[in-house]
This record gives structure tokens, sequence and C-alpha cells, in this order.
């Protein structure tokens, strides 16, 4: 199994290449972009294969801050140029930012496949 990570602070990321799976976890509110890039070139890599699915569970993830929200919704319209990867995002009602604001991924993706748990 080939698993790259980024660990920070509060948080850590791990991407599972066998099943084109990233998991977030713990609590990300880093800078601004400049800070989100080593995670952004981690999803690049993970959609310019172009898989048939990509999974993104965030179900761990307890807080994501605007720049965070603002690199996810930036992937999302990216995948959507691509149009030929299905991207799932499972998330958890537990985490009281994830409801409204993964909803507002489908806007961006209209065949986004949303999973709250």
């Amino acid at each position: 199994m080939d698993i790259q990570e980024i660990k920070g602070q509060d948080y850590s990321i791990q991407y599972d290449r066998e099943s084109a799976t990233v998991c977030f976890q713990g609590e990300l509110s880093l800078g601004g972009p400049a800070d989100y890039a080593p995670i952004v070139q981690l999803l690049d890599e993970v959609a310019n294969p172009e898989p048939s699915t990509i999974t993104l569970n965030l179900k761990k993830l307890e807080f994501l801050n605007s720049s965070g929200i603002s690199m996810l919704s930036k992937f999302v319209i990216a995948v959507r140029k691509k149009k030929t990867i299905q991207l799932l995002v499972v998330g958890s009602n537990d985490v009281p930012w994830q409801q409204k604001s993964l909803k507002n991924l489908e806007k961006l993706l209209p065949t986004l496949k949303l999973e709250l748990e």
C-alpha cells in the first residue's frame, strides 16, 4: 500500500494511492494559500492521473478555516474541468461546519457525491 502523508501540529492528511482516497484529520487552520500549497500539490497529484473516482474523507476534520474551504473549492473546480473523475466527499453530521460548507461544493460540481454520516 502506497500512502503519502502531510502532517502539521493539529492535523494530518493521508493519501492512499491504491484507492485514490485522501483522509483529512484534526484542525486545518493554516495561514493562507502559501501555507496550503503542499496540500494543493498533493490533491493535484491525486487528480492528475485522472482516476475514475477520488474520495475525500473529511469525517475526522473538526475544523477548516476559510482558506481551507477555498482550497477545497478550487480542487473541486479543477476536477470539474477534467470531466472524467467522480468525486466522492465523505463528511460527518457531527461536525458543525461540514453540513453547510460541504453542500456548497455540490454547487461547484453537480456530479459530486456527498455522503454525510
